[in-house]
């Protein structure tokens, strides 16, 4: 089972913080998955791709608490982690 964790205005933008999916076996990678979640839930569009714009929205990835590229592989029982970037201030 595929733990996804949700944080800030990703979390408010789906209206929950977290979910558990069954690994589809396509699902191999971070990139995959977004794709997989994208077709899944017409939400996650305003997540990954700024809602009506064309260009791709910054959504940082954590796979089991390290930060991780798009290609990065997935594995069953993975934490998976979308959060916008950080800012200081």
């Amino acid at each position: 089972m595929l733990s996804i964790q949700y944080f800030a205005s990703i979390r408010e933008a789906l209206g929950r913080n977290e979910e558990e999916l069954e690994l589809p076996r396509d699902v191999t990678s971070v990139q995959t998955l977004i794709d997989y979640l994208l077709i899944a839930n017409p939400h996650f569009e305003v997540v990954f791709k700024g809602g009506s714009s064309s260009k791709s929205r910054k959504v940082l990835v954590a796979v089991n608490q390290t930060i991780v590229d798009r290609y990065h592989p997935l594995s069953e029982n993975d934490e998976v982690a979308f959060f916008p970037p950080m800012t200081g201030g």
